[in-house]
């Protein structure tokens, strides 16, 4: 245990940590340890590899994600911007190169190969798509002269543009939806938020039109006929399960599950576990979501409200699009569980942005503070 005298770097950080945070973020990887554990050998064994091949990898991508959100937890609100804009200038250019060299995997192309690994840019460009929006919508609010909802509005279409060329409509509504509670937290005039909601409307509508894709697997939600395995499986697994589980390893739903390892680890949860573990992650999801949006809620610094607000919003946001499509309450959409799902761009992407909400979460002396790159310091956030 450190002592509040040692000054050393590692010991202040111990104390100025949101320590609540860090044993959430714990408790989901070492959850996304056991679950793969579960539900990964029959997938491997399908495939023909070893039993547990796709377990010892989470173990292997768990690691390094645990070193990354640790480091990044050290940084400073100034070194966070500093290292968004450099992830966000990085992403765009890699978007842009998946297009044409990324891997098509099912008609889409979001995925590119750097020196013998595979990274999703997108998964990337999220958290630091937020930290600049954050410190534009923070700007514009210091300085209303400054353009900086507009700077942030270009930004979004953007992204939104490169993600829809691959198309990834997931990432598409995810990122925008998390940006229009940004904007709202930034003092979004109710004009436009019934503007970009008729704009998220006509966007849905658009999609359905345009990607043959899209209208298959909402015509197959809607009306339950086509190839609906997967998802049948998902939510038969959650019924096998009931309220205590099957047990560790005696699921046989999940067997017949393609991705049970990766979009569907929550329905091997219910499964072997029970409805009991599923409403325990959902508890951890929802604890970090309320509690991030209530120290947002607190804080004084319009950055690091609009930061912390954003990255625990789009975090909640892709652990209940996840958890809804295990549930059948919405669309199938290959989107990961947070932490917890099988995929390395996943897990390292997801890492960067909790260490994010660490570092700007971390108890600071108050000094006067100017917005920009190199002069801002954050005040010390209402317990």
């Amino acid at each position: 245990m450190q002592s509040r005298l040692d000054k050393s770097p590692v010991a202040t950080w111990w104390w100025t940590i949101d320590r609540w945070f860090l044993a959430a973020f714990l408790s989901l990887m070492g959850l996304g340890i056991v679950l793969s554990f579960a539900a990964s050998p029959a997938v491997a064994e399908r495939i023909g590899l070893d039993s547990f091949h796709f377990a010892t990898r989470q173990i292997i991508f768990t690691v390094p994600a645990l070193g990354v959100m640790l480091a990044v937890s050290f940084l400073d609100s100034r070194q966070i911007r500093r290292m968004a804009l450099i992830m966000l200038c990085l992403m765009l250019v890699l978007m842009v190169a998946v297009l044409y060299i990324g891997v098509e995997v099912k008609g889409a192309r979001r995925w590119v190969s750097l020196a013998g690994l595979s990274i999703q840019p997108s998964e990337f460009l999220k958290p630091a798509f937020v930290i600049m929006c954050a410190w534009l919508f923070a700007e514009h609010k210091r300085q209303p002269d400054i353009p900086g909802n507009l700077f942030a509005m270009l930004l979004l279409v953007l992204v939104v543009s490169l993600l829809v060329a691959q198309p990834d409509l997931g990432q598409t509504m995810l990122t925008t939806g998390t940006w229009g509670i940004m904007f709202f937290m930034a003092g979004l005039p109710w004009l436009w938020i019934v503007a970009l909601g008729a704009a998220g409307v006509g966007g849905v509508f658009a999609a359905y039109t345009v990607f043959p894709h899209v209208a298959l697997r909402i015509d197959k939600f809607l009306t339950g006929e086509g190839d609906t395995f997967q998802v049948d499986m998902g939510r038969e697994a959650l019924i096998n399960g009931g309220w205590f589980g099957v047990g560790p390893g005696e699921g046989t739903v999940k067997r017949v599950i393609p991705d049970s390892h990766a979009d569907f680890v929550f329905s091997v949860a219910g499964e072997e576990f029970g409805l009991i573990m599923c409403f325990f992650i959902m508890s951890i999801f929802a604890f970090i979501v309320l509690r991030g949006l209530n120290t947002a809620l607190k804080e004084h610094d319009d950055f690091t409200r609009y930061a912390v607000g954003g990255l625990v919003t789009v975090f909640g946001l892709q652990a209940v699009i996840n958890m809804c499509v295990n549930l059948q309450l919405v669309p199938a959409k290959g989107m990961t569980l947070p932490f917890i799902s099988y995929g390395g761009s996943s897990q390292i992407a997801i890492a960067i942005s909790m260490g994010m909400v660490l570092a700007l979460t971390r108890k600071r002396p108050e000094k006067r503070k100017q917005m920009g790159f190199g002069l801002s310091q954050r005040a010390v956030p209402a317990e």
